[in-house]
């Protein structure tokens, strides 16, 4: 990130990491309506079941929930509906090789405001299998352990 840059985080997808092991990440933008734009500022958005595909060279992101805006009446739009993500033509296509590869997804990591503008992180990866989601887990606690040792001790 360069100096100056104002961000606002809005909403995490903290299960995309626990659930995929993350290969590549992309700063998109996103086709927006003001009533959502709105909803976004207020946090009134989830990325819990959201994940983003290709389809006819342009990228999308599903399953994302924009709460409609209180005051927004018959402005509002369908809280989750199919919302067009902006990429570089370079990247959909680097995209679209990478995803014809096996167990390949794309999955929003976070949603946030960058000088004004309503940004997501999306991620390239492959899903983890239960044996290295256990291990990740006993590594994690292991590594508490030793920091619990070393400040007790030390």
């Amino acid at each position: 990130m360069r100096m100056g840059e104002n961000i606002k985080i809005v909403a995490k997808n903290r299960k995309a990491r626990h659930d995929f092991t993350i290969e590549d990440t992309y700063e998109v933008g996103l086709v927006l309506s003001g009533t959502e734009v709105k909803s976004i500022r207020a946090g009134k958005v989830s990325l819990k079941e959201s994940f983003a595909d290709i389809h006819n060279g342009e990228v999308f992101v599903y399953q994302m929930h924009i709460d409609p805006y209180e005051q927004g009446n018959i402005y509002n739009k369908d809280p989750l509906r199919i919302r067009k993500l902006l990429l570089h033509k370079q990247q959909i296509r680097k995209l679209i090789g990478l995803k014809q590869r096996e167990g390949y997804t794309l999955v929003p990591l976070s949603l946030y405001f960058k000088d004004g503008r309503v940004k997501m992180e999306l991620a390239l990866a492959k899903g983890k299998k239960l044996y290295d989601k256990r291990h990740a887990i006993a590594e994690r606690d292991s590594d508490r352990r030793i920091q619990k040792s070393m400040r007790h001790n030390g």
